[in-house]
């Protein structure tokens, strides 16, 4: 029987999953910017990566709102 793992609270924490969606934003970037300069350019293919990283960077503003909201005016 293998041993019992320590418990991660912090695995899925919000700090811990902006971090992940800002390593792929980073990515995407390099993606995007490898793509742009290839010889002929795959418009459709840049599109799609710059939508995801579009998606990518509301959520990590979503996720941000939620740790740190607005104070009321």
């Amino acid at each position: 029987m293998p041993p019992d793992l320590p418990k991660d609270d912090n695995l899925h924490s919000p700090q811990r999953r902006i971090i992940e969606l800002r390593i792929e934003h980073a990515d995407l970037d390099s993606l995007i910017d490898g793509a742009a300069e290839q010889s002929p350019v795959d418009e459709l293919a840049l599109r799609r990566l710059k939508k995801r990283r579009l998606l990518l960077r509301d959520q990590i503003a979503r996720l941000e709102a939620e740790l740190d909201p607005p104070e009321p005016a």
